[in-house]
This record gives C-alpha cells, structure tokens and sequence, in this order.
C-alpha cells in the first residue's frame, strides 16, 4: 500500500520561500505522477505542479498562478518528491498535498485522477 508524508509548511511573509518535501513508500513511485495540489476552505484542491515520465524523461508542468515562482523535483534515490515555493503571494495560502498516480491520466493537474493523497503541509503567507 503506497504512502506519502509532506513536510515543510509553515508561515512566511510575502515574498518569502519555502521547501516542501514529500516521502513516498510503498510501492514503485518513479513510474508514477507526481503532484502537488493545494485547497484552502470551501474550494476545490487546485493543481499546483506535477511531475510525470513521457518517453523516459520527466516533464513537470505548473499552474499559471505559479508558473515561474515554484519549481518540483525529485530525488530518486531516495523515494522524495519537493516543491521550492519563491516569491510567495498570500493567495498561495492553503494545505499543500502531495499525490501520485501509477498511469497516465487525461489530466495531471487535476485532483479527481490521484489515487494517493498525503495528509498535508499547512502554508500561511502574510502580506
């Protein structure tokens, strides 16, 4: 049964940085998408970035919102998954997710086709 944890959140003044990491277990995760979406309150999870393999190279895409400020990653070796998050604007404020999907998908930055779903990292941006 696969798992993911987040780590990383917490609470930065405009224009600050944050990392947020996240372990992946149980099962083959680099053949997997790779994603993090957010949510704040009484609106749905928005996809923010997302890693996936086409033709053996890994490809990340990202939100327009955060296009050009935040950046994902991985380290392979050992099974994590980052988001470096710059510039940071108070509407980046939410619970950060991290999630995986072992196939291809219509959409990888749509929640709905995620099958693992870490508990969640709280970020807070102040203006």
């Amino acid at each position: 049964q696969g798992h993911l944890a987040e780590s990383g959140g917490g609470s930065v003044q405009a224009g600050g940085s944050l990392r947020l990491s996240c372990v992946a277990s149980g099962y083959p995760y680099n053949s997997y998408c790779m994603g993090w979406f957010r949510q704040t309150p009484g609106t749905e999870r928005e996809g923010v970035a997302a890693i996936y393999s086409l033709g053996g190279e890994r490809s990340p895409v990202y939100a327009d919102s955060v296009n050009g400020r935040f950046a994902i990653s991985q380290d392979k070796a050992n099974n994590m998954l980052y988001l470096q998050m710059d510039n940071l604007k108070p509407e980046d404020t939410g619970m950060y997710y991290c999630a995986a999907v072992p196939w291809v998908v219509a959409d990888f930055m749509y929640h709905r086709y995620y099958t693992y779903w870490g508990q969640g990292t709280q970020v807070t941006v102040s203006s």
